[in-house]
């Protein structure tokens, strides 16, 4: 089960991950995506580590 990242919009994270593979590598894009982000902004930390995270998967499937 995915946890929520944003309460406020009510988005896991699994959501996030998947707009983030869809190609949004902005906080801004991924609240336009997925709402997430778009509320009180606590979550935004959270969102970036998600980028990070993602961004870094995609270079290493990238260099295989």
């Amino acid at each position: 089960m995915s946890v929520f990242v944003c309460i406020c919009e009510r988005v896991r994270e699994c959501e996030i991950r998947s707009v983030i593979r869809a190609g949004n590598r902005c906080e801004e894009s991924v609240g336009t995506a997925c709402g997430a982000g778009t509320g009180c902004g606590t979550c935004l930390d959270r969102i970036c580590d998600l980028i990070e995270e993602e961004g870094a998967d995609t270079l290493a499937v990238s260099a295989a």
